[in-house]
């Protein structure tokens, strides 16, 4: 019975990631070790909980009727676990976060040392991918989202707000001229980023209202720090999010354009499941970033001298 606890996590896991690879990369093990965990499980239990096949992971009959036991052992196994470090006040444990990857890369994690530094009984687990992902089924405690956030029952607090802008390097600027206004702008070369969740049209607010702009262009890629590359090799116009560009701009290596033309205005946010007892591993990280990052300027916003 003893076993049958231990591998309850386990059977959770697999079933939300719907694989054991999945499931063995976000406990930690290895994958042989979920397999023994599940078989151990169904023999003790006398049952068969999964149905597995090369290609597909499915639930038997016992098995959805164990699952809903299970899930629910395992979020009041998480409850008491935040209520003890709660009570303890020092953060400690496993912080699982997702990150958008240029933005972790460049902002979050030269943050992470400082951090840990900060908080040496925490341990972090940080997944960086454009996509976003489902934080709970993905077992992650936080996320940093940019952008319009989706009704959900996530918890979102604001961290800073994000600007983006139209920019080119000086060098297309001189082959192809300077656009003042968006029928100049269509015979540009325009890049594009291809996980764009607004879709492909860019919107902007004009000297006469909210305007649509379809761009065109012979390069789309799927990660924002290729287009900068592209950027500043000359290769086109692109819109860009200043904490990406914000460098570039300020030393003259990309020039903004159109600047009667503003593109929304989006922010960066910290969400994390909603939960009776926030985890104190949770709260001092997002307190770290509203501390590091905060504010109605953040720090790739400033002028430089």
């Amino acid at each position: 019975m003893q076993d049958n606890f231990a591998a309850i996590p386990v059977f959770v896991a697999v079933v939300e990631c719907e694989s054991f690879s999945a499931a063995a990369r976000r406990l930690g093990i290895t994958k042989s070790a979920v397999s023994k965990r599940i078989a151990q499980l169904e023999n003790s239990l006398g049952v068969q909980l999964l149905q597995r096949t090369t290609r597909s992971l499915s639930l038997t009959e016992a098995g959805e009727q164990y699952f809903g036991y299970a899930r629910n052992a395992c979020a009041v196994a998480r409850e008491g676990e935040d209520v003890v470090t709660r009570l303890q006040g020092q953060p400690q444990g496993c912080l699982r976060i997702s990150v958008p990857m240029v933005f972790g890369r460049l902002h979050v994690a030269p943050l992470i040392p400082r951090f840990l530094a900060a908080c040496p009984d925490v341990e972090i687990t940080m997944m960086m991918d454009d996509q976003v992902v489902d934080l709970v089924d993905g077992g992650f405690d936080l996320a940093i989202r940019i952008g319009q956030l989706a009704d959900s029952s996530l918890i979102a607090r604001r961290i800073a707000p994000c600007h983006s802008l139209l920019c080119a390097a000086p060098a297309y600027l001189a082959c192809y001229g300077t656009p003042t206004d968006l029928e100049q702008l269509s015979r540009h070369n325009c890049l594009f980023y291809s996980y764009f969740r607004g879709g492909s049209e860019w919107q902007f607010e004009g000297p006469t209202g909210r305007v649509r702009f379809q761009p065109r262009g012979n390069y789309q890629v799927n990660n924002s720090e290729a287009l900068r590359e592209a950027l500043l090799a000359g290769m086109g116009i692109c819109q860009m999010p200043t904490f990406i560009v914000g460098d570039d701009i300020a030393q003259g290596r990309l020039i903004e354009l159109m600047p009667a033309y503003r593109l929304p205005e989006h922010a960066i946010y910290a969400v994390y499941p909603q939960r009776k007892y926030l985890p104190a591993k949770v709260s001092a990280f997002v307190d770290f970033l509203l501390a590091q990052l905060g504010g109605d300027q953040p720090y790739w916003d400033v002028p430089r001298q």
